[in-house]
């Protein structure tokens, strides 16, 4: 049954979740005492996070009554984007080297046989769990999640369409898309509080990530000015005017493919994704965000333009948040655990990766991000690091657009093997 909040309109629940953000910046900032310590083992960023899902499992809000998190994700992602992009070195990003794509493709790999292994312990156990025929069989649903957690939103409506899984069966399928994908953000936020004494676990050289935000924070340092009101409302002007750029690129280019192109408005095709609005958005506001770190604007980033991104960016976080019902965990346990093991042994895989190549924990965070969350969340792991970094993020998730359908469509394959279907 469908809960009505307690709150459905948009500028309390706007109001709730400053509130949170406001308590959890106030008391982070405490330099002694319970907070201190608290925030040494609980990363603020996480709080920032829970309180809104907290909310919601109390119901005083639900992210279904609200559209907090389409303008926050429309709107303020792609400006934040840009704003931390301004002071980007490109050449110091390349000089990441290839770990970060052997992350991301580690993650897409615990994915692919996370799946049929999870069925196959999941079937020992129950076997009606992973059971169900024709359009019912419970591989069929899982290949929608194979598809959201390798590519996003467009590759899983393309495996619902391809293996045709029974639509009034489909809710159960998000549902564990929504826990299990939230629970490992919430999982990836606390380790980034633990990142130096998991990069000494996994020997990693982090020289050039520490390169790197140290040339944009030396840039910052050379520029820093007292910042005036113009300086806002210029970098505002140079945010937003991106994103209606974006927003008027990505729907004139989506509508191109999709007029003159019939493979596009194939929902079984693999290039179907690259219809989506929303890579095309996210895609452009960081290259005009790229361009501008090569003019002057590049400046304004010592009057805070990488501090106003990160606003943006906590409140996506919020809203991010406010799609978490705590409570829902418990509402199809055997679904969930399929979905559980399946994520752990893609946790499992990409450690294993990061040990043996001796790669840093942002590479296996951002790298898993990019995979399970895609490009409205990858930014926001990336970011937590530093601003400076939230460009990787945005760069690996569009490689999970590309290879997001043909991934599923293995994994998927191999489930119906494991199933015995």
């Amino acid at each position: 049954m469908e809960k009505t909040p307690l709150f459905t309109n948009d500028a309390i629940v706007f109001g709730l979740l400053m509130i949170a953000l406001g308590f959890v910046f106030y008391t982070s900032s405490k330099k002694e005492g319970f907070w201190k310590k608290f925030y040494s083992v609980v990363p603020a960023l996480l709080m920032c996070y829970l309180l809104p899902a907290i909310f919601n499992s109390a119901g005083l809000i639900d992210d279904s009554t609200s559209q907090l998190y389409y303008v926050a994700s429309r709107f303020m992602l792609p400006a934040a984007l840009v704003l931390m992009t301004l002071s980007i070195d490109l050449k110091a990003i390349f000089n990441l080297g290839p770990k970060a794509l052997i992350m991301f493709f580690a993650g897409t790999v615990g994915i692919i046989i996370g799946g049929p292994i999870a069925i196959l312990i999941v079937s020992a156990i129950s076997p009606e769990t992973v059971g169900g025929v024709g359009p019912d069989a419970i591989w069929r649903g899982l290949s929608t999640i194979a598809g959201s957690w390798i590519g996003g939103g467009a590759n899983q409506a393309a495996m619902l369409e391809i293996y045709e899984y029974n639509p009034d069966l489909y809710g159960g399928m998000v549902l564990v898309d929504i826990v299990v994908a939230n629970l490992l953000m919430a999982g990836l936020l606390m380790g980034i509080g633990k990142s130096e004494q998991l990069d000494k676990w996994l020997k990693a050289d982090n020289s050039a990530i520490t390169q790197l935000k140290d040339r944009v924070s030396d840039y910052a340092a050379s520029v820093t000015r007292n910042p005036q009101l113009s300086d806002y409302m210029i970098m505002l002007a140079l945010a937003f005017g991106a994103v209606g750029i974006a927003h008027w690129g990505a729907d004139g280019i989506s509508s191109f493919l999709s007029n003159n192109f019939e493979v596009f408005n194939d929902s079984k095709s693999a290039l179907s994704s690259f219809s989506s609005s929303f890579f095309w958005m996210i895609t452009i506001a960081t290259a005009i965000g790229i361009f501008l770190s090569f003019t002057p604007m590049k400046k304004y980033e010592g009057a805070g333009a990488s501090k106003l991104g990160s606003i943006f960016i906590y409140i996506l976080v919020a809203t991010i948040g406010m799609k978490m019902d705590l409570g829902m965990v418990f509402d199809n346990p055997g679904l969930i655990g399929i979905g559980l093991i399946w994520m752990i042994i893609h946790v499992i895989f990409l450690f294993a990766t990061a040990k043996i190549i001796k790669a840093p924990y942002f590479f296996l965070a951002v790298g898993s991000q990019a995979n399970v969350g895609g490009a409205a969340s990858a930014p926001v792991v990336a970011a937590a690091f530093h601003p400076s970094l939230a460009t990787v993020g945005v760069l690996l998730a569009v490689f999970g657009y590309v290879v997001g359908t043909y991934g599923a469509i293995l994994t998927t394959i191999l489930m119906q093997i494991a199933a015995g279907s």
